[in-house]
């Protein structure tokens, strides 16, 4: 199995803008700038876990027959992502995601799913057998539930290891936390599946546990993230860095965190490496342009130890 991960998601193409504020009702605001990434939790997860040092990646997911999709396939080719699996047709065309981006580096997003959620059972029967020989499958919520459900089952029965990306927030179907090792949510996303939970980290990361996975990580931005499993808790703080734009720093931490689980790190050791992949991530503009090398971050664990 070794470190080939497939992910299963989105292909979008973000088109970014770079503004002040949001604008009121019945308002026009000019933008600072205006840019074209790359993009979709599918597609970034697969490209940061290449660069931060993969064996291989593949990729499900579909795109539409039509220029953008054209670009994505382009994109993930070059950073040696496999896209056997990824369908081109349908009468829906490529996503598109329309990120606007804030002076402190945080952002609104507006997503157009397209062809995303014409993804079909058959799509995941047909790569059952890469997922099955796979070290880890890496899923979020930018697909249809149904194919996530059914790529779990087969991951689950294959004994693969299974992330799941509760991003963006959306109704769970039954069975599928359960399914996964290692749950990752943000403090929204959390709150939303465990809507009972103390308004706090460490009480969503205990609920989310409650919920089905062996592990449950609590993404916390700039002050890191919590990681809670059987034995307790575990705080693993972020690294200094300047914000530029947070898009992609959350696919940043999943692809990172995927690849160092099936290197053989214990959890507490992989969701630090995972931070720093995420911080990287913030520095620089655009999702998969902003995805960091392995020797990025591992230059920057080694200028912040543990424990510093």
């Amino acid at each position: 199995m070794g470190t080939h991960v497939v992910v299963l998601g989105s292909c979008m193409l973000d088109l970014v803008a770079r503004i002040q504020r949001l604008p009121l009702p019945g308002e026009t605001l000019f933008a600072r700038s205006f840019a074209m990434f790359v993009g979709g939790k599918g597609a970034n997860q697969a490209i940061a876990a290449r660069r931060l040092g993969a064996d291989a990646v593949s990729l499900v997911g579909r795109v539409g027959a039509d220029a953008f999709g054209e670009r994505i396939l382009a994109a993930l080719a070059a950073d040696g992502v496999d896209t056997a699996h990824v369908v081109t047709g349908g009468d829906a065309g490529t996503g598109v995601a329309i990120p606007m981006v804030f002076d402190d580096g945080g952002n609104s997003i507006i997503s157009v799913p397209g062809a995303n959620m014409q993804m079909a059972i058959g799509d995941v029967a047909a790569a059952s057998d890469v997922i099955a020989a796979a070290g880890a499958l890496l899923l979020q919520f930018e697909a249809p539930m149904e194919c996530n459900l059914a790529a779990a089952r087969v991951a689950r029965e294959a004994g693969v290891l299974v992330v799941l990306n509760t991003a963006p927030v959306a109704a769970c179907p039954p069975g599928l936390l359960e399914l996964a090792d290692v749950l990752v949510a943000n403090e929204v996303e959390a709150a939303a599946l465990a809507p009972g939970a103390p308004a706090t980290p460490a009480g969503q990361a205990r609920s989310l546990l409650g919920l089905g996975p062996r592990a449950a990580i609590v993404t916390l931005g700039e002050d890191g993230a919590i990681l809670a499993t059987a034995t307790g808790l575990d705080q693993l703080p972020s690294f200094p860095v300047p914000a530029v734009d947070s898009v992609g720093a959350g696919d940043a931490f999943c692809g990172a965190l995927a690849v160092a689980l099936k290197e053989g790190r214990e959890l507490a050791a992989a969701v630090r490496f995972a931070c720093a992949a995420g911080a990287l991530a913030v520095t620089r503009p655009g999702a998969t342009a902003s995805l960091p090398s392995r020797a990025e971050v591992e230059a920057l664990l080694v200028a912040h130890p543990p424990g510093r």
